[in-house]
C-alpha cells in the first residue's frame, strides 16, 4: 500500500502538509471542508505537490520534516527546484552556526 505526503494551497495562500493512504479521497474532503476546520474555513483548496512512500512511518516522518520547513522552501519543493532546496538548507545551517557561537549574557564563564 502507498502512503502519501502532500501540499494544498488554501484560500489565503497558506501551504497545508498533510498525509493520507488515499490521496484522491482526502484532497476530495478537504475539497467538501470535511478533512479538518483550517481547510473547511480556507476552502476551495488546491493541490500543488504530492509524493508517494511505501510505510506508514516514513511518510510521517517526511510530513514531519517539511512542516518544520519555511514557505520558500516548500515553494522550492513544490517547482523541484533541488538548486533553491540546497541553498535553502545551507542558508539554515548557517544562521544555526551563528546562533550556536553568539555569546549568551545570561550566561557565566
Amino acid at each position: 500500500m502507498a502512503y502519501h505526503v502532500y501540499i494544498l494551497r488554501l484560500r489565503n495562500g497558506l501551504l497545508y502538509v498533510g498525509s493520507t493512504a488515499d490521496l484522491a479521497r482526502r484532497v476530495a474532503e478537504h475539497q467538501a471542508g470535511t478533512a479538518c476546520r483550517t481547510t473547511a474555513i480556507l476552502r476551495p483548496v488546491e493541490l500543488l505537490y504530492s509524493e508517494s512512500h511505501q510505510d506508514r512511518a516514513s511518510t510521517l516522518d517526511r510530513e514531519r520534516q517539511i512542516k518544520g520547513w519555511s514557505h520558500a522552501k516548500k515553494v522550492a519543493l513544490i517547482k523541484g527546484d533541488l538548486a533553491e532546496l540546497k541553498r535553502l538548507a545551507q542558508s539554515k545551517r548557517k544562521r544555526v552556526e551563528r546562533h550556536k557561537n553568539r555569546h549568551n549574557p545570561l550566561e557565566f564563564p
